[in-house]
């Protein structure tokens, strides 16, 4: 039996420089032992179109489905989002709708952890919260703290993208050791 846990990291930003994407390659390195991250990609996916969603897998699109499956292979999610409008972005809500369609939702009883950077001062606060009912609908298990608030983004990181700021690194260290905890339990 392999121990090792699998958690699914995303980023809610599709820009080049963003501070989420470098925050999320920052969580590969904070990793408890035991657990591997498989950064997924929501570039590609299509607009939601309950036309296009099939209860048959075959007939989704492939991106969509390749998603999906990701997944469900996943022990636990990790959602690293800026905060548009104070709010989730379209392309992160986009994705998040294609994958809690039906009763094989690789979303049910999923553990998954928040965090999000931003140059603004309330640190994705508001983003953050928009998602709580959205992990009650969906009946996933998220792990609220510590909440990782990454406020005026641009003075964390050094110029490769590096987390410099040792506070984030030690709470991000926190919630991905209770994100591991609670996959474990689940699994």
């Amino acid at each position: 039996m392999n121990s090792q846990l699998l958690f699914a990291g995303i980023s809610g930003s599709l820009r080049k420089s963003s501070f989420n994407s470098m925050l999320l390659q920052n969580v590969e390195e904070l990793l408890p032992a035991g657990v591997k991250l498989r950064i997924l990609s929501i570039a590609d996916i299509p607009l939601y179109n309950a036309d296009l969603d099939k209860p048959d897998a075959s007939m989704r699109p492939g991106t969509v489905q390749y998603f999906r499956d990701q997944l469900a292979e996943a022990d636990a999610i990790v959602i690293v989002s800026p905060e548009y409008n104070y709010s989730i972005p379209g392309v992160l809500k986009n994705a998040i709708d294609w994958a809690s369609r039906g009763e094989d939702s690789p979303l049910l009883k999923k553990p998954i952890a928040l965090m999000g950077a931003t140059q603004g001062l309330w640190g994705t606060t508001r983003m953050q919260q928009e998602f709580h009912p959205l992990f009650q609908y969906l009946d996933m298990r998220p792990v609220y703290k510590p909440e990782i608030f990454v406020a005026q983004a641009k003075e964390k990181f050094d110029e490769k993208g590096r987390l410099k700021d040792e506070k984030t690194k030690a709470l991000i260290q926190q919630k991905l050791q209770a994100l591991k905890e609670l996959a474990q339990q689940i699994k």
